[in-house]
This record gives structure tokens, sequence and C-alpha cells, in this order.
């Protein structure tokens, strides 16, 4: 940023929701500056698993509408569901490259007790229109290649994208809109001022009328509160460089993704080059950088055998946001001020719902009218622990899961998209 700049409205944070915020913003005639602290898609937006999943991370309807009430629970489960057919319409209608796909989800179930519970709840969440269909053991094999699952859940609507690249597309359309976007660009201080907002970043400052905050996992002291209402934690990815058909032909033959209902999850997708990319869990503890690659190489040949002794070239993370009630939450502490963050791991579907409801709301439309009821900043339970808390938490669930971590210490370990 060389000078100084006013516009309509400042969004802050480059990933998928700021972005799909600032696009409809300018789409609308708005004048739109984005400040990014990074890169555009260097956070979490950048760094998924690339999964679309049509769905919150809200085990019961019931608990979805005690978290929410009534009147938003009807709102949130539309959108929720809705969700991945709302994300490849964009793509679609945007022109973005990056491998979409929409051929399903399945969730494998790990044990009967996590099979009971799936079945019972594909029923509750049926009768709300989520078209879920349940697989029994054998037609999990057949369909994903992976051994060991009792039963699973299959979403039709589900599918899988390559997240660097659909960030960056957006970031593309965002520009073509008239957006102006500013990398390495951290906003350090906001000071309301009448009606405008003042925002500092480096010697440079943007003045706004209405700001848009879309740090999710990466949220700082920016905002009051605001890091202090999510625990963040660390999913992160392997991926090979392309393989034989003969090593490829079980794994995800017609293109679905999946995940499983173990504690700490896998998830895999299949990509047209002949890679596979395979995640999970990890966690960064005591400053010693992002940890937990050595796991999934483990469990990755466990589940799909036709794996073992590939070589796993490619790793990365990133941080994702929970919150205590594992539903999205809209904030607006300060007039002229909106946040949205806590996807709770179901981030590329959701965050898309969530930039077009901010810049809804930057555009005057009431909060009443959201599909995200608008609510307090308040403290994740034991937030100052949430570091250390985690990362000593993942590693407690894998010596639980696996009574042996074997192989996890002196392997070398590398950060970022690579």
């Amino acid at each position: 940023m060389r000078d100084n700049l006013s516009c309509d409205v400042a969004v802050i944070g480059g990933g998928l929701t700021g972005l799909r915020a600032a696009l409809d913003l300018a789409d609308g005639g708005a004048q739109v500056v984005l400040l990014e602290a990074g890169d555009i898609a260097q956070g979490a937006s950048g760094r998924s698993g690339g999964q679309v999943n049509p769905m919150l991370p809200v085990d019961r309807p019931d608990t979805l509408r005690a978290a929410v009430g009534t009147t938003y629970f009807d709102r949130m489960c539309d959108a929720a569901l809705g969700s991945a057919d709302a994300l490849f319409a964009l793509i679609r209608r945007l022109g973005i490259a990056c491998d979409a796909r929409q051929a399903g989800w399945v969730r494998a179930d790990h044990c009967p007790r996590a099979a009971g519970i799936a079945r019972e709840n594909a029923r509750l969440w049926n009768a709300h229109g989520a078209g879920f269909e349940v697989l029994e053991a054998d037609a999990v094999e057949v369909m994903t290649g992976a051994k060991g699952y009792v039963s699973g859940v299959l979403s039709p609507k589900g599918g899988a994208v390559q997240p660097l690249a659909l960030t960056r597309g957006l970031a593309t359309a965002c520009l073509r809109a008239g957006a102006r976007i500013f990398k390495r660009s951290p906003v350090t201080r906001m000071q309301r001022d009448g009606q405008r907002w003042t925002l500092t970043s480096g010697a440079h400052h943007v003045t706004a009328a209405q700001v848009v905050v879309a740090t999710n996992g990466y949220s700082d002291g920016l905002v009051p509160g605001l890091k202090r209402s999510v625990l963040t934690l660390h999913p992160i990815q392997i991926a090979t460089d392309p393989l034989p058909e003969e090593r490829l032909q079980s794994i995800l033959p017609e293109g679905h993704t999946i995940s499983d209902t173990r504690r700490l999850i896998m998830y895999a997708r299949r990509e047209a080059t002949g890679q596979i990319v395979f995640g999970g869990i990890g966690f960064n503890l005591w400053g010693l950088g992002r940890r937990g690659y050595a796991w999934l190489m483990q469990d990755a040949p466990k589940i799909f055998p036709s794996l073992r002794g590939v070589t796993w070239r490619y790793r990365w993370g990133g941080r994702i946001a929970l919150t205590a009630d594992r539903v999205p939450h809209l904030h607006e502490p300060m007039p002229g001020l909106t946040v949205g963050l806590g996807y709770n791991g179901r981030g590329v579907a959701m965050s898309s719902i969530m930039g077009g409801e901010l810049a809804r709301r930057a555009s005057g439309i009431p909060a009443s009218d959201l599909t995200f009821p608008v609510t307090d900043i308040s403290p994740y339970p034991a937030a100052r622990l949430q570091s250390l808390g985690a990362g000593l938490g993942m590693a407690a669930l894998r010596m639980r899961d696996r009574l042996d971590i074997a192989g996890w210490t002196g392997q070398s370990f590398t950060q970022g998209v690579q």
C-alpha cells in the first residue's frame, strides 16, 4: 500500500470468507479495500484438505436448535445443507479452475457404536432434507477402497476442490469486480471516529464506513476478545506424487471424498493428476512447529493398503477455529464492525456462506434478516490454556488410539504449502 485510502468497506483477511465478502460488496457497487497480513491463501483457506462437506459438525438437529433458536435453526440448516451446491455454483459462475468435483462425501464409521449414532443422526437430518444415504461395510470399501470400517453415510452433495486454486481464483474475481487487495498489510489498529473507521497498516491508513473482519483461526488482538473466543486446531495434510494406476485403482475410484468418525479423524481425496491427499489433526506445541505428519504416514497404508511404501513428498497445514457450540459465529461488537468466524472444520463451504452474510450486513441488511444470529463475543472455556491443551490433547488421543507413537521423533517436519 503506497498511499492512504478511503473506501466504503474495508475487509480484513484474505481467505475464503473475506474474499467472498469483498466480491459480493464490489459486485454491489461498493468501494472495497481488502487487507491481508500475509499472502492471499496463506492461511487455512489455501492449506485445507479441500473437502466440501455440506453439513455443520453438529450431531443432531436438536443440538443446533438449542444453540441458535428456532428461527435461526431453519435458516442455518438450509444454508449448511445447501452450502456445497452454493459453492460449486459460485465456482461455475466465476469460472474458477480449481479441480472442482461434486461426486459425494463418505463419512466412514470406525466402530459399531459410531455406526449406530451415525445412522440415527442421518435419519434425523434427512427429515430436514439432508439426503444422506446409509452404507454397509462392503459398500464403503467398494466406494472408497478404505479398509476396516463397519459402515458409513454418504452425502451425495459433497465434493472437493483444490483449495489454493479456489482461494486465488476468488481473489482474481474480486479484482475483476473492482475490489482493491493489499497483501502483506497487517492491520495493527482500528479506531472509530464519528461515522467512519480508521485502520492502520504500517505507515498507512484506510478509512471506511464499514469494516468486515474475517480472520478466523488467525485472529489476534485487533478485535478485543476475538482470539480467546475460539479454540484453534491444526489440521495437516500429506500428498504423494502422481501414482501408477495399479496403486490407485481401488482408492476413491468414482471421485468421492472420505473422512471418518475417529477422535483423530482422517480424511482423503484423490486428485485427477493421480495424487492422493491424506489428512488429519496435528498440533503445534511449545513453539516447536507443526507436528503429526508421521502419524498420517502410519495411518494411510493401514486404511489404503495399496499406499504401503509410497513416498509422501508434500506436507502442509493451517489453523482452524472451533467455537464452544460448534456453529459459526457472527459478531457486531461496535456499529459498522462485523465479524464472522468459527467453521469447526467445515470451512471450505461454510466460509463462503458467512462471507456472503457479512457482505449483506455491511450493505445495510437488518441483522434480523441474516442467516446467522448476531451474538456477543465470549471466551471459549479455558481459552488461556487452549494452545497447550490442544497440543497435549492431540498427543494424548493419539496415544489412546494407537498406544504407540514410535516413528514420530526424529522425522523431518516442514511447514507451509509446498
